[in-house]
């Protein structure tokens, strides 16, 4: 990993007009980078978007973004932490800042989308690296997870519980997934889907370009 950047620490101070920086984390298989592929496809034709992977060895998601081609392949850059995924999104977030900031260098997007490797409910984002976090976990995890609370849960700026259409394929009460999520949450938003039947991550979208929506010049 590279040098810590001295403001890592710090709060991000968005400009107004400048790029909004949304994280997207959770645990392996819970469909983060099928959330990207998603919102890629929804937002792309309005939005200047630029996307940044993480994992661990491989750059496996950036390739499967690029097979897709959601994005032109030199706005999806792949960073290979060598280490817990969530080192590289709040301890030293060196790589992940420096490629950023070479994509808002050459592109000036209007979004930038930055997903963590799969890893585990403590997974959090550096609030110097984006401004906006996002959470995913699924049904298929078994609707305890919630109740496992951890700061991705409970202190993510939205909790998607993704893959509802599983439900009832694995024994998950989706009900239950819900009430004890926003129970933990208070009043943090938490939304519902699957990506198999809404493709389009309506929900997700609309909730990224309201925020978008907050700092744009008058």
């Amino acid at each position: 990993m590279g040098a810590v950047h001295e403001h890592e620490h710090h709060h991000r101070h968005r400009v107004a007009g400048s790029a909004l920086r949304v994280g997207i984390g959770g645990p392996v298989g819970t469909g983060k980078t099928e959330l990207v592929a998603c919102l890629c496809r929804a937002l792309s034709e309005e939005l200047s978007m630029v996307v940044v992977t993480n994992d661990i060895f491989t750059t496996e998601d950036a390739e499967i973004l690029h097979r897709r081609a959601v994005l032109d392949p030199k706005r999806i850059v792949a960073v290979q932490t060598g280490c817990c995924p969530h080192t590289a999104i709040r301890d030293d977030i060196s790589e992940n800042l420096d490629a950023i900031e070479s994509l808002e260098s050459e592109f000036r997007p209007d979004l930038v989308l930055v997903e963590s490797g799969g890893d585990n409910l403590t997974a959090t984002f550096s609030r110097a690296l984006v401004d906006v976090q996002l959470f995913v976990i699924d049904v298929a995890g078994g609707d305890k997870v919630p109740r496992k609370g951890g700061p991705g849960i409970t202190n993510s700026d939205l909790l998607v519980i993704n893959k509802t259409d599983l439900a009832p394929h694995v024994g998950a009460d989706v009900s239950i997934m819900e009430s004890d999520a926003r129970r933990l949450r208070g009043e943090r938003p938490v939304l519902l889907t699957s990506l198999r039947e809404d493709p389009s991550a309506a929900g997700i979208a609309a909730f990224i370009v309201g925020h978008l929506k907050l700092n744009q010049p008058v």
